[in-house]
């Protein structure tokens, strides 16, 4: 099945991509442990070491997590990936909080030319756009627009439901059997439009970070478009790079 051919791929990156296709199938689910290392060097014969390597690096890339004397899981979102991993907003003092949320819409429209780009949708699809305000220290602060395509999340939508849970990535997961794995984001500075300002109860005009996420599946297959518009007045943008 693997070969150390001269010019083929390295084995363990071999090994990893055969173990990210088989979480990709569904094969094993969000914290599903897998079996040990010595059972998957069987398996595949080759050496536990090149197993190792393999799930070293998906371990580092978020994908599987090690428990102390327990295996090695399939990641799946709670609260500590949600804010260290995802959420990039701090206070002054740089300590992170996760927001609270208040959803104002969830309805199912047809995607704009952004969203069909962003999404990678055919013309004429249909989304599922979410608006809600985020809250540090009780404070609007984030106001973020939510786009979802509609054939990945069925039955989330149909109705006008705004009672949404505040982490939407676990809601994806346990509902719909999609986790996100990553995220590119952009950044920019933007002026609060009247309608910014009105939720987040500042003036129109007020300088505003917009972050930009496109949020991706293990295969990078695009599932949510956010854009979030945050009054930095007494929180930055922090990210720390390795």
């Amino acid at each position: 099945m693997f070969t150390h051919k001269n010019g083929a791929i390295p084995l363990y990156i071999q090994i990893r991509e055969f173990l990210v296709a088989r979480i990709s199938k569904g094969e094993w689910l969000p914290g599903d442990i897998i079996p040990s290392e010595m059972q998957l060097a069987q398996e595949l014969d080759v050496s536990q070491g090149t197993v190792r390597k393999a799930i070293t690096e998906l371990v580092e890339k978020n994908v599987l997590t090690r428990r102390q004397g327990r295996g090695t899981f399939i990641a799946n979102h709670d609260i500590r990936r949600a804010l260290f991993h995802f959420f990039h907003i701090s206070d002054k003092a740089g300590h992170k909080v996760l927001p609270d949320s208040k959803a104002l819409y969830c309805r199912r429209k047809k995607a704009t030319q952004k969203e069909i780009s962003k999404l990678q949708l055919a013309p004429g699809s249909k989304v599922i756009r979410i608006e809600r305000i985020r809250f540090l220290t009780d404070k609007p602060t984030i106001l973020e627009t939510i786009s979802l395509p509609e054939h990945f999340f069925n039955e989330f939508g149909k109705v006008n439901d705004c009672s949404l849970p505040n982490m939407l990535y676990e809601l994806y997961e346990q509902q719909f059997g999609i986790t996100i794995h990553s995220a590119n984001e952009e950044l920019r500075a933007i002026a609060a439009s009247e309608h910014d300002a009105a939720l987040l109860n500042l003036e129109a005009g007020t300088p505003l970070l917009e972050i930009e996420r496109i949020a991706l599946t293990l295969e990078k297959t695009p599932v949510e478009l956010r854009i979030s518009r945050c009054n930095t007045k007494n929180h930055h943008y922090q990210n720390t790079i390795f």
